[in-house]
């Protein structure tokens, strides 16, 4: 269970981070904080002239969380530019997932934080396949 004070902590910095992001092709801005062992960790997409090459918001988070030694996140937060809130792709969801209970809250951010959706990690990955099934 996180606390309000690292909810609130999530919220600014994925609203923050969207001006951190590099998306000279989509001009679409996202930001992520993921909360792992206690300590946040930041993320902004990152596009690439060859398309294939960008790396979304949470999936910079998560590389940042993990090559710092921390591999149980406990929530994630991400806002993009839109009025609604955003939602991880699949790729991102399965990503987070090698590193993410079924029950870690994800967080979804509309544009200036107003807005809010909460869902678990089985919600927006349902029968998902993760380490457990690799015997991990």
């Amino acid at each position: 269970m996180i606390s309000e004070s690292q909810l609130q902590t999530l919220k600014e910095r994925a609203l923050a981070n969207r001006a951190k992001a590099y998306c000279p092709y989509s001009n679409f801005h996202v930001g992520c904080c993921l909360l792992a062992n206690g300590e946040f960790f930041d993320g902004a997409n990152v596009e690439n002239a060859s398309y294939g090459g960008a790396i979304c918001a949470e999936r910079t988070a998560a590389v940042a969380a993990v090559t710092q030694g921390r591999t149980r996140f406990e929530a994630v937060a991400i806002s993009g530019d839109l009025d609604t809130c955003i939602s991880p792709c699949g790729i991102c969801r399965q990503f987070l997932r090698e590193f993410s209970a079924l029950d870690v809250p994800i967080y979804m951010y509309n544009k200036d934080g107003s807005k809010v959706e909460k869902l678990t990690m089985n919600e927006i990955l349902p029968q998902s396949f993760g380490p457990a099934d690799l015997g991990k």
